[in-house]
């Protein structure tokens, strides 16, 4: 019998059997993923942000197909289609809407009062109280080393940092593959994990096996984490492309991102005027280079080249430090029952 204290409020708050989530990876977390996820008893997440609005209300319905179980879209606060976006999720009763910065307070108030539960991912305390103060449902914190745009702090001092300071229920992410981790993030006050990493290595995940044997082979330290992505903070596999970003100097750094940005663009038929537009509003709002602006454009690209595409001599791999202790494929439902197993173990071996 499952320990009571594995079922969390967040599995209330979800309407889920385990405190267990699948974050909405670009390009990675895609249908099969997460209704595989939500099947499991956890909660899984679409990559609704890396879709088009008009690939997303499909995938949302292929997902619905697939289970009963609830489920979420990740979305980009900055999208300029996110009021339709949300109308999207609100029509065919997604219960969870999440989103990698913070949403503006009318978008939280407008999914809130359709039913979705709004779940951000923060890297620092003041940022816990900021989207806490929009009146989330809850908050991912997600230490640095998590993958993907991630923060300084790590998980073990911010996780007792960001508990303390709000009182909406707080998921642990950051580090976690296994079922002591869980726990340990219990204790730590949280009400659940969230993983990207560990659900890339899955059966399920759609990125390419070559790509995947890759990321099984990368150490703990085979990760860095690089500004000269998109201009944030970024963790990745370090590869010889990240090699040759971080040797560029300001110099080399427009020109070479503005080449990239136009090699790439056609991956996913990006027009040159979206990809510009979408480059100078984010060198509006983060403060960036023009190289920064260029990269920043086209980085989603770079990344589907490899995570989708395959192309690891042209992509980026984001990841997580986790990646360094996983060294298999399970299925989902393989992965999210080892680590409730691996959780109650842990329970009864504390409590001896």
């Amino acid at each position: 019998m499952t320990h009571t204290a594995l079922h969390t409020p967040l599995c209330d708050l979800f309407g889920v059997e385990h405190p267990i989530v699948q974050t909405g990876m670009g390009w990675v977390a895609g249908p099969r993923l997460v209704q595989a996820t939500s099947n499991a008893g956890g909660m899984g997440i679409l990559a609704g942000a890396t879709l088009t609005f008009e690939q997303l209300e499909p995938a949302v319905n292929e997902i619905k197909e697939r289970t009963d179980k609830p489920f979420g879209v990740n979305l980009r606060a900055d999208a300029p289609d996110l009021e339709d976006r949300c109308d999207i999720l609100i029509n065919r009763g997604v219960r969870v809407a999440s989103f990698a910065s913070p949403p503006a307070g009318t978008v939280v108030k407008k999914l809130k009062d359709a039913g979705l539960v709004v779940i951000p991912t923060i890297g620092a305390r003041r940022h816990a109280e900021k989207v806490a103060a929009l009146g989330v449902d809850a908050v991912i914190a997600q230490g640095a080393e998590g993958g993907g745009h991630t923060g300084v702090v790590p998980t073990t001092l911010l996780l007792p940092e960001v508990v303390d300071t709000v009182d909406i229920p707080v998921v642990a992410a950051g580090g976690f593959f296994d079922g002591r981790g869980l726990v340990a993030a219990l204790a730590y006050g949280a009400a659940g994990i969230a993983m990207g990493t560990r659900f890339l290595l899955t059966q399920e995940s759609r990125v390419p096996d070559d790509v995947k044997s890759v990321y099984l082979d990368t150490p703990v330290t085979g990760t860095v984490v690089t500004k000269s992505i998109d201009g944030a903070p970024l963790r990745v596999i370090r590869t010889k492309v990240i090699d040759r970003l971080e040797g560029a100097g300001r110099l080399l750094a427009f020109p070479r991102a503005a080449i990239n940005a136009l090699r790439f663009r056609k991956l996913t038929g990006t027009s040159l005027r979206d990809l510009l537009r979408e480059g100078v509003a984010m060198k509006r709002s983060q403060d960036l280079t023009y190289g920064q602006m260029m990269m920043a454009a086209n980085a989603p690209m770079l990344t589907k080249a490899s995570m989708v595409d395959g192309h690891l001599e042209t992509g980026i791999l984001p990841t997580g430090m986790g990646v360094g202790v996983i060294d298999e494929l399970p299925t989902v439902a393989e992965l999210i029952e080892r680590i409730i197993a691996e959780a109650d173990e842990t329970l009864d071996r504390l409590g001896n």
